[in-house]
């Protein structure tokens, strides 16, 4: 399969790009769309509580909205009335339905509120919004969101912004083969090698900000994880050796001299 056939659905859109990159944290604008453009995303999430939207050169304004498709998100947000007003407000502005939902329930740690985060899905999806909700890596959650009518499941790999990684490879397993929807990585992912080990676990994407914003060279990151997620996908499709206790030799073993 080519990488040009190796495209994936959300909402009834088809992409190419595994990578999917947050807007915030940059230094300025022109870093965020070099950025943009090194990863190759397709998709780029806004934080509307941290936009400034009456400001006549705010973030929004910045993005090409015929390259890239805008995925508002309520970072910031701890309650599921603050989310839905949030997204609300998304949707008179113009920006597509599609839309992250993300409620945060402890300052400290910025783990999602599973409970607010389920209440306000229920909510957004009867008002028509395709809800894309950002969640722990619990199979349970991630069932009831997708059961709900959830676009897709966005279980965390680790803390927002905490650059661990994968933490629970297990749980995401789990995720993945019971999931008929997308299933994206969201949060903790900290370099190349943590986006290409999501990507062969058989996540269908994977949703990265603070990796790229805060590396020493943003740019670059950028497109480190672009080839990370390429990699890792790539792996997958060929199917890789079992894992064996014991070595095996590489060379064969018949036909040896002496």
């Amino acid at each position: 399969m080519s990488e040009e056939q190796d495209t994936w659905t959300l909402a009834g859109l088809s992409f190419a790009s595994r990578l999917i990159i947050g807007s915030g944290k940059y230094k300025d604008a022109a870093e965020t769309v070099a950025c943009m453009e090194a990863s190759g995303a397709e998709i780029v999430t806004v934080a509307l509580r941290r936009v400034d939207l009456k400001a006549a050169d705010n973030l929004l304004s910045q993005i090409d909205r015929e390259r890239y498709i805008l995925l508002p998100n309520t970072a910031g947000c701890y309650t599921a009335d603050e989310a839905v007003r949030t997204l609300r407000l998304a949707r008179e502005l113009g920006i597509a339905d599609l839309v992250k939902l993300e409620v945060i329930g402890d300052a400290r740690t910025l783990l999602p509120d599973n409970e607010e985060t389920l209440k306000a899905a229920r909510v957004l999806l009867d008002e028509g919004f395709q809800v894309l909700p950002y969640c722990t890596d619990d199979p349970i959650v991630c069932r009831k969101l997708e059961e709900m009518g959830c676009a897709a499941v966005m279980p965390l790999a680790a803390p927002i912004g905490s650059g661990l990684g994968i933490r629970n490879p297990h749980n995401l397993q789990i995720i993945i083969e019971q999931a008929d929807v997308p299933v994206i990585v969201d949060a903790g992912v900290g370099t190349a090698s943590d986006a290409a080990v999501a990507m062969e676990l058989g996540c269908t994407a994977v949703l990265m900000n603070t990796a790229i914003a805060r590396a020493e060279n943003p740019v670059l990151m950028a497109a480190a994880m672009r080839d990370g997620v390429i990699a890792g996908r790539k792996a997958l499709l060929a199917g890789r050796i079992p894992k064996r206790e014991l070595a095996q030799p590489s060379s064969p073993s018949s036909g040896m001299i002496g």
